[in-house]
């Protein structure tokens, strides 16, 4: 199972969210979902993926 954390770039890489098991795009909304269900979206745009070192970085508007 590969899970990621989420970063927020313009934030000085500051913790989203931990063990991300799903990420979806709409719109201007990036919606992250962890391993037990709980979701966190955020206004910005996804900035890259890393999935195999277990990285999302995200440039929030917030």
């Amino acid at each position: 199972m590969c899970l990621a954390t989420a970063y927020n770039v313009k934030d000085h890489d500051s913790v989203i969210l931990e063990y991300v098991s799903r990420i979806e795009v709409d719109g201007d909304k990036v919606i992250l979902t962890d391993v037990l269900g709980d979701t966190k979206a955020v206004t910005g745009t996804l900035a890259m993926a890393d999935l195999t070192g277990g990285v999302v970085k995200i440039n929030c508007e917030n």
